[in-house]
């Protein structure tokens, strides 16, 4: 890698969440029976005309000013001819010529700026469905308005893209603009990849990896093709092995595999869409104001609530888990405390069982009364743990769940005297030790206190109690 440099640009299609397709009024639910969602118009038959959807503009205009993009006043629609099963009219309705949204940009977290070349409008293919040896064709799809997002060829690693890539699909979702749901589609990715001795100017020979859903699966692509052309460059095959194409992930493999020459503009003869007027965004639109964005939320927690910027990361990478935080906050739970209990406690266990922060079995309210009960000192931090073990099997209320497993501390300070004194009592030989100098025996007195009071005596207490005796 010493020797090389990799050059990765990223196409991203972002479905937009419209109630309708962005030509016409059917539907753009997802999961419903195949060709149920379709009209003359997504399904090309001849004389149905296309009709603009306002919302799409709208959520398009948005992107752009999250990305300090330039936005277009006027923009145009071409025809993207080309021939698949899936595209009914044999042409895709696309923007080439003058895009609604360029020349944005994100910056990582190292402030590396990734330009963002352009963001159109266009229209989703249908869905192919391969079962055996036949193939059926479902456009249910057909019609979804979508935002095609192309980076400039700024990233340089695997790492660098995908970091691109989550932070788009973070923006996206706190805009509300799209699920980004990658397993149905609503978000997915091209990886344009070529290598190139360092350097050299001209980039090397661009392959593009099509189709892919996941991050890891993208970062495995990218990293396969990089193998695989500095091994062409080792051997000098370069020229007979990395030839301009677009090629599939195999998920199963780990590899890609040639799938088409690639295409470039003039394959796809462009002209401009005789049915559709040019695009002018409505100058209310661009007055609209944007929610706080991920990288102004995170700062905003460091600042705010002093939190590391790990922790705020990680608090803000999806805008569930913020609102989740938010609220524990409003309830009256310390920040530190907060960040604890969720990032680490019950993200743990939600990732461990497969499951969302959306559809969590326990909610912001009852984490929330978790934590204040630990404050409170009615329960210890182990204890609380437990409950939220219980809470997430069980749905019952965490003050139920604290007396069903008998966690509820005892904070009478006279109570936990008389247990001190009997454990003192029967460890003369090592109270002895300890007033001599051997002070780690002070943890062996918390632990025998506490296995006396079942662990129920607070901690705090015993510590409080056992030092005034000892000294």
């Amino acid at each position: 890698m010493s020797k090389y440099e990799v050059v990765i640009g990223l196409e991203v299609h972002v479905q937009l969440n419209t109630k309708t397709k962005i030509f016409c009024n059917c539907p753009t639910s997802f999961g419903d029976e195949p060709n149920t969602n379709t009209c003359p118009t997504c399904l090309g038959l001849p004389g149905a005309l296309p009709v603009m959807n306002k919302e799409a503009v709208k959520k398009a205009v948005m992107f752009g000013k999250a990305v300090n993009a330039k936005i277009n006043k006027i923009s145009t629609f071409e025809r993207k001819n080309y021939f698949y099963p899936d595209l009914p009219k044999g042409y895709q309705i696309s923007q080439f010529v003058v895009p609604i949204v360029e020349n944005g940009e994100i910056f990582l977290d190292n402030g590396k700026k990734i330009g963002i070349t352009r963001a159109h409008l266009e229209e989703d293919a249908g869905k192919n469905i391969h079962e055996g040896d036949v193939s059926k064709v479902d456009l249910n799809r057909a019609g979804t308005p979508l935002l095609e997002i192309v980076s400039e060829p700024d990233m340089r690693s695997s790492d660098e893209a995908i970091e691109y890539l989550k932070k788009l699909h973070a923006i996206v979702r706190y805009l509300g603009i799209s699920d980004a749901n990658m397993q149905e589609g609503s978000f997915r990715c091209d990886a344009n990849v070529s290598v190139r001795p360092k350097g050299q100017k001209e980039f090397g020979t661009r392959v593009e990896i099509k189709n892919l859903n996941s991050f890891r699966f993208i970062k495995q692509a990218i990293e396969y093709e990089i193998e695989r052309h500095i091994e062409a460059y080792e051997y000098d095959e370069y020229e007979d092995e990395v030839v301009q194409e677009t090629r599939l992930f195999d998920t199963k493999s780990g590899e890609t595999k040639s799938m088409r020459g690639k295409e470039e503009s003039a394959d796809y003869r462009y002209f401009p869409d005789p049915d559709l007027l040019p695009l002018e965004v409505p100058d209310e639109f661009f007055d609209i104001e944007i929610p706080e964005l991920p990288h102004e939320k995170k700062q905003r927690y460091m600042e705010e609530y002093k939190l590391k910027e790990y922790d705020a990361g990680v608090l803000t990478s999806e805008p569930e888990l913020a609102k989740f935080f938010e609220k524990m906050i409003e309830l009256g739970v310390e920040p530190n405390a907060a960040n604890r209990w969720l990032a680490i406690e019950l993200l743990g266990r939600l990732n461990k069982a497969g499951i969302s922060i959306e559809n969590s079995p326990v909610s912001a309210q009852k984490l929330a009364l978790i934590a204040i009960r630990e404050k409170e000192a009615v329960i210890s931090g182990a204890g609380g743990k437990k409950v939220l073990d219980l809470l997430m099997e069980e749905d019952i209320e965490v003050d139920e769940a604290i007396e069903k497993l008998g966690l509820k501390q005892v904070s009478d300070e006279g109570a936990i005297e008389k247990i001190v004194d009997e454990v003192l009592s029967a460890n003369e030989d090592k109270v002895a030790e300890y007033k001599a100098g051997k002070e780690k025996l002070f943890g062996f007195f918390v632990g025998q206190v506490m296995k006396a009071s079942k662990g129920k005596a607070n901690p705090q207490i015993v510590n409080k109690i056992l030092k005034e005796k000892l000294s």
